[in-house]
């Protein structure tokens, strides 16, 4: 299983990282479509929609289960990567490469409070 450094996490399995422009990408870890098994549907928070770091935004479905989508940061979704719509096992492949939604963070510092790497690798081996 992958953990790339570069990368922060949540509690809740999902990744982020802030991009050059100052918005953020996320996603769901390696651990998340491993535990899913095969991803069949993504149902992403709406463009424009507010988000609350921890809470609920979206939905993942895989043919085993279902899975919330838990914002990262506070902030207000800008973009949806359509091509994970299309395409949900892409989220299966490449995990960390195939990002959920893109959004502007209303307090960046809220970010200290996520996971590394290491930390999160550590949650997921407990």
């Amino acid at each position: 299983m992958k953990f790339p450094d570069h990368l922060l996490y949540t509690n809740e399995h999902m990744w982020t990282q802030a991009q050059p422009d100052g918005t953020w990408l996320a996603g769901i870890s390696d651990y998340a479509q491993d535990m899913l098994g095969d991803v069949v549907f993504v149902d992403p928070p709406k463009v424009g929609t507010a988000i609350s770091a921890g809470k609920p935004c979206g939905l993942v479905e895989s043919v085993k289960t279902g899975s919330d989508l838990h914002a990262p940061l506070d902030g207000k979704v800008i973009e949806i990567n359509e091509s994970v719509l299309q395409s949900p096992e892409n989220l299966n492949d490449k995990p960390y490469t195939h990002w959920i939604f893109k959004f502007e963070a209303s307090d960046a510092t809220q970010a200290s409070t996520l996971l590394s790497a290491a930390a999160y690798k550590a949650l997921v081996d407990a």
